[in-house]
């Protein structure tokens, strides 16, 4: 079928042309951002879950909502950045946020305390002014200037809160991939929330990130899992699977035989992403109007090829020797969640010796910890990936390697 019709978007973020599994996260959504406005307080929403299943979208979907409701959208996707570089990015988003509320004609009371509060936040770390160009007020000192990022952060988000309520508004804070924020960043933000929060002011934090979140958010303040609700979004049912396949081809006078639509919810496990790469493949490669059983498994052997030489394979190609020993033994033990003793074993090491590459694909984003001692793949069906790609398991031998370089 002509390809330029196809209707599934199989691109990082890309919203898929039916949204469906999501509807609960999607209302709470909307529930926060009315609560919050009429100054009643609501737990906001850190989305989790693995690589693939949506998190990205669906902050679109919140995105969308806010804007709709005529809120100021602070978006940002978090990459690992020293305190520095975290204070540089949000002032430059709240310096937006500021103009997004009122013009700089308009500015009185407390939007100009806002901004002055935002110049004093960046002295530290923008002498020139630079990140305040067009402010036109002078820091307001005592305020957001301690170089404590924490405390500074608080006064930042509180003045801004404030600066919405007045003008009969409200901010959200959009934040993707949070996983890679410090602790001591995760911590400032926590606590600035926590004071609006208080204050009952209409600026929220919605996030999103890797499984790990709700540990991370738990250890940074102890009072963050009630300031937050943590959603898992995970796979999509089979109905609702069949659902993401069925009716973008529909839409368009094309229909998936039971026999194809067994062996894409076999093969895809649910997984949206893998659902709209098999979607789109499958489309393709039918002639039409169904896409057949045939189709189907020709789709399955395009889509794991182009899965293996670029979605997973960018991941591969992170790791160092050892890290690709660890995933690999990890593999052989199959998907579910392996405890970090079971693998030092196959590798003939202790947990002790093995330790450290672990906390380092952790640290890459590669696995989590959903309980004490042990680790999961964060990418669904790595295991596979790692089984096909590499058919025999290795054991590097580190002291011999040791001696080499020396």
């Amino acid at each position: 079928m002509d390809p330029r019709q196809n209707p599934y978007t199989p691109n990082a973020g890309a919203r898929p042309p039916v949204l469906v599994g999501r509807q609960d996260e999607l209302d709470a959504f909307e529930v926060l951002l009315d609560r919050l406005r009429a100054r009643r307080s609501e737990q906001s929403m850190i989305i989790t879950g693995l690589r693939g299943v949506g998190k990205t979208v669906l902050l679109s979907e919140f995105r969308s909502s806010a804007l709709d409701r005529d809120w100021v959208v602070i978006e940002i996707e978090i990459a690992k950045h020293d305190n520095d570089q975290f204070r540089r990015l949000l002032a430059r988003e709240v310096r937006r946020a500021l103009f997004a509320i009122a013009p700089r004609a308009k500015w009185a009371g407390k939007l100009k305390r806002a901004a002055q509060i935002l110049k004093s936040f960046t002295v530290t770390v923008d002498p020139q002014g630079t990140l305040t160009a067009g402010l036109s007020v002078e820091a307001l000192v005592g305020e957001a200037d301690s170089g404590a990022l924490d405390a500074d952060l608080t006064d930042v988000l509180v003045a801004l809160g404030e600066a919405a309520a007045q003008h009969s508004q409200g901010v959200v804070l959009l934040l993707d991939e949070i996983q890679f924020l410090t602790r001591p960043q995760l911590e400032a933000l926590i606590a600035a929330i926590h004071k609006t929060v208080q204050r009952q002011l209409p600026i929220t934090l919605t996030a999103a990130g890797l499984p790990q979140l709700a540990e991370l958010a738990g250890e940074a303040k102890s009072y963050a899992e009630r300031l937050f609700r943590f959603p898992t979004i995970g796979k999509l049912s089979d109905f609702q699977a069949r659902r993401a396949l069925i009716e973008p081809a529909s839409d368009s006078g094309v229909r998936f035989s039971e026999a194809a639509l067994d062996t894409a919810t076999d093969f895809t496990d649910g997984y949206p992403y893998f659902l709209q790469e098999f979607g789109q493949a499958s489309w393709n490669l039918a002639n039409g109007p169904e896409i057949n059983e045939a189709d189907a498994r020709e789709a399955k052997t395009v889509v794991e090829e182009k899965l293996d030489s670029g979605f997973f394979k960018v991941r591969h190609d992170r790791t160092t020797e050892l890290e690709l020993a660890y995933l690999r033994a990890m593999a052989d033990l199959g998907p579910k969640p392996q405890l970090a003793g079971a693998v030092a074993d196959l590798l003939g090491r202790t947990s002790q010796q093995c330790g450290p590459i672990r906390s380092k694909l952790i640290e890459k984003g590669l696995l989590y910890t959903p309980e004490h001692g042990f680790a999961a793949f964060t990418v669904p069906q790595f295991d596979r990936y790692l089984m096909r790609a590499i058919p025999e398991r290795t054991v590097p031998d580190v002291r011999k390697r040791k001696r080499t370089q020396t």
